[in-house]
């Protein structure tokens, strides 16, 4: 089966269009000069909801019907209208240089207007794109869930609106999803990974990752074996995997990486850590940091109780 690792044809397969029924690609890579783009689905509108032109997800496809995609991406959203039209663009170039097929789920977590607009109108515009939206703020576990149970992909995966973790470190997740890991997971504090950070930031480095360390100290020592980042916004699945953790999840916020990794463990499920390229584009305030903790100390208890009544199982 072609995979990133391999240089395997592609046998046809492509970015999934619209809906989960409809794949576009032609024989071997995405982007083949001889194919051709005949989706009746896709219509233009307007122009500041669409990638510059040239996006090679628009040119040499033609649809097919009925394939199951390689991968599904998934990635919550909510508001910040301009940085998310730009970091669709981003993904969805990335995806359409890829040598598999790819379904791209965005699930848009209730945002407000202008936001909520842009990403109809985007979705409009780029049918490769599939929009799932919740009418209220349901939290970014939630989205997640939501996503990766409408996914349809051999290999699932999900990350994070802000690009943290570059598209091309996908396929890192993706290598060792398909060299036999269940669950793959990116590792911030292995030795090999980077990361790039502006200089206002370097203060960071004595507030939230301090602290997120602390974190992951006690989740390492009361709940999970061996999984040095468990926050990190870039994690895949198998679809055997991916089925057995996120119909159990009920942690509707940040603490459901813990809660997913522990399933998994709880499961059976190999969970390998990759080590990844990442950036720091933001901070939140120590207070508010503080106050997240706090949450997910309470959570961490949820999860415990859970298990003790065997809503894992």
């Amino acid at each position: 089966m072609g995979g990133v690792g391999r240089n395997v044809p592609t046998g046809g397969r492509g970015l999934i269009v619209g809906r989960p029924s409809i794949v576009v690609g032609g024989p071997g890579r995405l982007g083949n000069p001889d194919g051709a783009l005949t989706i009746s689905e896709w219509r233009p509108v307007s122009g500041q909801y669409k990638c510059e032109p040239g996006v090679a997800m628009f040119h040499s496809m033609h649809a097919r019907l009925s394939e199951v995609p390689y991968l599904t991406l998934v990635i919550p959203a909510y508001n910040s209208a301009e940085r998310l039209r730009r970091n669709l663009c981003e993904v969805l170039t990335f995806l359409s240089a890829q040598p598999y097929s790819a379904e791209l789920i965005v699930v848009d977590d209730g945002s407000p207007q202008p936001a909520a607009g842009m990403l109809r109108e985007f979705a409009r515009a780029h049918p490769v794109m599939r929009l799932i939206r919740n009418e209220t703020n349901r939290g970014k576990g939630a989205s997640v869930t939501r996503g990766m149970l409408a996914a349809r992909g051999e290999y699932r995966v999900f990350t994070d609106a802000d690009l943290s973790y570059p598209p091309d470190q996908i396929n890192k997740i993706l290598r060792d999803l398909e060299a036999g890991a269940d669950v793959a997971i990116a590792c911030r504090v292995l030795p090999e990974s980077r990361y790039l950070m502006s200089p206002t930031f370097f203060h960071y480095l004595y507030t939230r990752h301090v602290m997120s360390r602390a974190f992951n100290l006690m989740v390492r020592t009361v709940m999970l074996r061996g999984v040095r980042d468990t926050q990190a916004g870039l994690k895949g699945f198998t679809a055997r995997a991916a089925q057995e953790v996120f119909p159990r999840l009920t942690i509707p916020r940040f603490g459901f990486d813990v809660e997913a990794l522990y399933v998994a463990q709880h499961r059976g499920l190999s969970v390998t850590q990759t080590a990844v390229h990442f950036r720091y584009d933001d901070e939140p305030s120590t207070v508010r940091f503080a106050q997240s903790a706090v949450t997910m100390a309470g959570e961490l208890f949820k999860i415990r109780w859970n298990d003790w009544r065997g809503r894992y199982a």
